[in-house]
């Protein structure tokens, strides 16, 4: 595949910043996770979900590109008691959760994870967000999760502020940087009146 192809944009050189960035990760934090928490955004369920599978399979939830992209693998380990610690923290807290062992993982996690982690040695499970996606109760989730990190688990949400791979270039960056400015203000301003 051309990395110039407009229809196939996974493969354009802009995204190798964040492919080094990824590739280096693991070895930038002070231990290696025993596990992996991780929330994508291409998941959403009325109430928060959790996979719980043993080995998870790979849910290939995008089309139109080349027939190689859906027969990847990335064959980590699920980590099912975590997956069940998980919903029963964020139940503890309040906000209602489930786990389930059908679904695949999207490529929210085997896209990024796949190049941190190519070797798929360490176990993961994935989180949804709710449907309704009420700042409010991600905010409650992310809370009663916090205990997590200090048990090895390293916590990732996965996502990008802008997505859209039909729209690059100068037709992107304008609001590409509005909302990525807006972004980064209202999780790094240290004053709560001032993200509300």
């Amino acid at each position: 595949m051309d990395a110039s192809d407009p229809d196939h944009p996974h493969c354009d050189p802009m995204w190798q910043p964040m492919q080094d960035y990824l590739a280096g990760i693991v070895a930038t934090l002070p231990e290696r996770p025993g596990a992996i928490l991780l929330v994508s955004g291409h998941w959403e369920e009325s109430r928060f979900t959790v996979h719980d599978g043993e080995r998870p399979g790979l849910l290939f939830d995008y089309h139109g590109f080349p027939p190689h992209t859906y027969a990847l693998r990335w064959d980590a380990p699920g980590a099912p008691a975590l997956g069940r610690r998980a919903a029963g923290l964020l139940e503890q807290a309040g906000c209602p959760a489930g786990t389930e062992e059908e679904r695949g993982w999207d490529h929210g996690v085997f896209i990024p994870m796949k190049v941190a982690l190519p070797q798929a040695d360490i176990p993961l499970v994935q989180l949804s967000l709710r449907h309704d996606l009420d700042p409010a109760a991600h905010i409650a989730a992310g809370r009663a999760l916090a205990p997590l990190r200090d048990e090895g688990v390293l916590i990732v949400g996965s996502g990008m502020s802008f997505h859209n791979l039909r729209v690059r270039g100068s037709q992107a960056t304008a609001p590409s940087k509005l909302c990525d400015d807006a972004l980064t203000a209202a999780v790094t301003d240290p004053d709560p009146a001032s993200r509300a």
